[in-house]
This record gives structure tokens, C-alpha cells and sequence, in this order.
């Protein structure tokens, strides 16, 4: 597919060679999931670990192509970041908790009410350098088939939380999303994004001193990228590109809400993650499959484990 596989909607030619790694393609590295893959996330071991979240289990996928049973059932797990201390953070769909997973693989709960009643589905998690964890809680997995069995609401909002990483101590920052989705901070944690998969569209936070968020504004709309799927997954790279899936294919966008182009793939994507000893390849789940792309630029943010003791 060659340089075909980033689209970019600027006359500029330059952009295209500050993204891509020279000669990048697209290239399937396993298929088969029961679609859809999500909530991607590179271990330094070595392998990627993937939510198969209809079929209800995480996988272990390897550079090669072969992947190898991590946990079954997970509770429809979804989204994945590492604590500070190199833990496993993980948003269930069934259980309707943030849950912790140590080295020696216990399981426990991080967070599962506000204001003493149940979140709805937490669907990704992103951590801040202070330890704190920020959550998006859409309705998604309160029935199949992103379930086990159909649950009632227990908030009347859908909304963005922060979990204090000292106190456990959870916050609500936003209730105005429709259905709160993909999140992740700025490369200098000054700022939060969260996309909302109702509309399309990315909304930008400034963070304020006390973990909270502030100034809310709309960042980028992406519905007029394509009829097919919604924004979900949101990371960001060294340089402040923010990467979301979307209708179409992966936009990449400056750290001032351009899009610089999409990179596009064979199946509608959910998620992206940084991989590699170097993480300079961007792996992407889409429905039933993982994909990955060489670039330029390393990535950052909770998703690049500091610790390997995992």
C-alpha cells in the first residue's frame, strides 16, 4: 500500500515524510478475534496484550503473528494502561469497575462507584504522572453483546472521572459527553482529551493544579471523515500529534486540532497503541483483526510501562 496508507488532507508533502517512517505499509499481524479487538497495550516482554471483547477474553499478541490465551474470562475487559508502579489497569465491562492486576496476577478493584452507585461501563483509563487515573464510563457494556447479560443503569449521566491514586477518591470532571469514550493527555499532561463517539467530535481540558479539569472546548470533529464507525481510542506522541480511530481510518492531528491525514486500514479501527522496543510502531485493533505501522515519532503516555515488573 506504500505511502497511500496516510491520506493526509494538507497540500503539504513535508507532513507525510514527519509521520511516516520511510516506506511504512500497513501490515495485518493477527486476525480472528470476534470483533471486536480493542483496548491494545504493549508489554516490554515483548508482546501486545488485546481485548477480544465480545468473545470475552485478553490475548497476547506477538510480533509474529502468533497469540497465546492472557485471561479468560475478563469480564468483557476493554481498555488497558499501566499504574505508575507497573500494574496492569484494566476497564471492565461486566463488572463495571477499573480493576488492578499485580505481577503475580491478582486482580483487584481500583474504583467502581460515584456517589455510591455503580459506574455504567468503564471503557478506557489513562494515568497521570501523579498516579491519579482517569476514566470514560459510556453505557456500552451494560448490555450483550459487550456483556454477559443485560444490567440497569444506576447513574442517570454518562460520564469522566478521575480516581485519586493515593485515596482512591473518585471525582466526576464531566458530565456533558453523550457517550465518553477515548481519553488521553497532552505529552506535557496540561491538557485532557476525551472524544465522544455520539458525535464525533474531541473535546480538550486544561488541567488545573488539583487534577481536576477546566475550559472546556472542542478540539476536532472527525464525523466528516466517513459514514463507517466512531471515534474511540485517542493516544498522543512526543510531539503532541493526537492519534484517534474514527470514521475512515486513524486521524492524526497537531497539537492545535488540524488533521494532518488518516492512516487508513483494511477494517474499522478502535484502538492504537505504542510497540516496540522503541515504540515507534503504532499497532491498531480493527474488528477482528490487529494491524501496525512504522513512524517516526515515539509515542508517550500511560501506555509505555516505566517499570518491568510486570
Amino acid at each position: 500500500m506504500g505511502s497511500s496508507n496516510l491520506e493526509y488532507l494538507s497540500e503539504s508533502p513535508a507532513l507525510q515524510s514527519a509521520v511516516l517512517a520511510k516506506d511504512a505499509t500497513v501490515e495485518r499481524v493477527a486476525g480472528g478475534f470476534t470483533k471486536f479487538a480493542e483496548g491494545p497495550i504493549w508489554c516490554p516482554e515483548g508482546y501486545l496484550l488485546v481485548s477480544d471483547i465480545i468473545g470475552d477474553g485478553v490475548w497476547k499478541v506477538f510480533p509474529n503473528g502468533s497469540y497465546a490465551p492472557h485471561r479468560k474470562p475478563s469480564n468483557f475487559a476493554n481498555g488497558h494502561t499501566w499504574d505508575l508502579d507497573g500494574n496492569l489497569l484494566t476497564a471492565e465491562h461486566t463488572s463495571r469497575e477499573l480493576t488492578r492486576t499485580t505481577a503475580n496476577g491478582l486482580i483487584a478493584t481500583v474504583a467502581s462507584h460515584f456517589e455510591g452507585k455503580r459506574f455504567n461501563s468503564p471503557n478506557d483509563v489513562v494515568v497521570r504522572a501523579d498516579g491519579s487515573m482517569y476514566i470514560t464510563d459510556p453505557p456500552f457494556g451494560l448490555t450483550p453483546p459487550y456483556s454477559s447479560y443485560e444490567q440497569e443503569p444506576e447513574l442517570d449521566f454518562n460520564g469522566v472521572f478521575r480516581i485519586d491514586g493515593k485515596t482512591g477518591a473518585v471525582t466526576l470532571l464531566s458530565r456533558e459527553f453523550k457517550y465518553p469514550n477515548g481519553i488521553t493527555f497532552s505529552s506535557d499532561e496540561s491538557q485532557l482529551y476525551v472524544n465522544d463517539s455520539a458525535n464525533g467530535q474531541i473535546t480538550v481540558f486544561d488541567m488545573r493544579p488539583d487534577g481536576g479539569v477546566t475550559n472546556p472546548r472542542l478540539f476536532a470533529n472527525l464525523s466528516a471523515l466517513g459514514s463507517q464507525g466512531v471515534v474511540d481510542g485517542l493516544k498522543v506522541d512526543v510531539a503532541g500529534n493526537v492519534y484517534c480511530t474514527a470514521p475512515g481510518g486513524v486521524a492524526i492531528l497537531d497539537a492545535q486540532g488540524l488533521l494532518l491525514g488518516k492512516i487508513v486500514v483494511p477494517e474499522q479501527p478502535s484502538a492504537v497503541a505504542w510497540g516496540d522496543s522503541d515504540y515507534q510502531t503504532l499497532y491498531i485493533t480493527a474488528e477482528t483483526s490487529v494491524y501496525r505501522i512504522r513512524l517516526q515519532l515515539r509515542g508517550t503516555g500511560s501506555g509505555i510501562r516505566k517499570t518491568t515488573n510486570y
